[in-house]
């Protein structure tokens, strides 16, 4: 036994030289190990689908108001996918909006129980890759969409992040996180990189760059929100629109710094991911409104709070010594029952 806590306590050593110790932090309580994704992930399900319930999707409103809208401005191997489903869903949006809930419950209890995790992970990959194409259109990426708009959208993030949740076995353990359970796997960080590195991307485009954009983008549900947040909404727009190119060039500087620094070592880490989170934050509430959950018409909560969730995988990912004795990369995972517990 000895001999095996002194092999795993040295992968711990070479990696507290390049990771923040997230013990001393706040994030650190919060960052989240694959069984806590899970739980999470489980929770959205079930709200999901009882947003699914609401009257309205019932109705062929749901089709043509929700569904279709998604295929404009998408190129044709988009577009036509998503119009042929809104037709085939509009000729019995009861029928198959009652499945539509079903299913999404069903994935929502199958992530709570670690005996039916591994089916509804797949289960859940499956399902919300075909929102992804026919629901939502490939979250608009291809009319430009930005991630102020919920860019790459909220169906692509529950595929990655439910892949990132993949149960392990206590023979195959091999990186101890919060409270010995397995930590999410690292290629997630990169995941991090590649989605902020691409929002700046699309920010650049030649449709995006002007503040006259932003200023719509942030407008865009001006009509159908609260008075309140309405009159939010309008002042940014205002804002954006006087200060010219500027904001522009800081949001794309401030999406780059977000995604790279979270690969640099020590502190820089926590900043970004913190401010992936405040950014994130801001856009689920002046861009996506707060994903129109007051509206009776949203099918789910939007990317914002999506990506917050992502920040605290991330942060699952760094090692800590608060919390197990025994931890690391190549670490082998000490404590009793943890294995049933990842």
């Amino acid at each position: 036994m000895t001999s095996r806590v002194q092999f795993a306590q040295e992968p711990l050593a070479r990696n507290q030289l390049d990771a923040p110790d997230l013990s001393t932090t706040g994030m650190w309580r919060l960052a989240l190990s694959r069984r806590s994704l899970r739980m999470v992930l489980g929770c959205i399900w079930l709200l999901d689908g009882a947003l699914q319930l609401q009257s309205f999707m019932f109705t062929k409103g749901f089709a043509a108001g929700i569904l279709a809208p998604s295929a404009a401005g998408q190129p044709f191997f988009v577009a036509g996918p998503v119009e042929w489903n809104a037709r085939l869903i509009v000729t019995h949006p009861a029928l198959f909006n009652g499945a539509f809930a079903s299913m999404q419950l069903a994935l929502g209890i199958g992530f709570l129980f670690r005996r039916t995790a591994r089916l509804a992970i797949v289960s859940s990959v499956i399902w919300a890759g075909g929102v992804w194409y026919l629901g939502e259109g490939l979250g608009g990426l291809g009319s430009g969409t930005t991630a102020l708009l919920g860019a790459p959208g909220a169906a692509l993030l529950y595929m990655i992040l439910a892949v990132a949740a993949w149960p392990g076995s206590g023979a195959s353990i091999s990186a101890a996180g919060p409270l010995g359970h397995l930590r999410p796997p690292r290629w997630i960080i990169g995941v991090w990189t590649l989605l902020w590195v691409g929002s700046a991307g699309m920010n650049l485009l030649p449709s995006n760059i002007t503040p006259r954009t932003i200023s719509g983008e942030l407008t865009a549900n001006a009509a159908t929100v609260p008075s309140w947040l309405a009159v939010v909404d309008r002042g940014l727009a205002s804002a954006v629109h006087a200060s010219g190119n500027g904001t522009v060039v800081v949001t794309v500087v401030v999406e780059l710094a977000i995604g790279l620094l979270v690969l640099s070592h020590g502190p820089l880490r926590l900043v970004a991911l913190s401010a992936g989170i405040v950014v994130a934050a801001l856009y689920w509430a002046v861009g996506q409104s707060f994903g129109q959950l007051f509206s009776g018409q949203a099918t789910d909560p939007s990317t914002g709070p999506l990506i917050v969730l992502l920040a605290f995988v991330v942060a699952g990912t760094y090692p800590s010594s608060a919390h197990s004795n025994v931890q690391g990369d190549n670490a082998v995972d000490a404590i009793p029952g943890a294995g049933l517990a990842a």
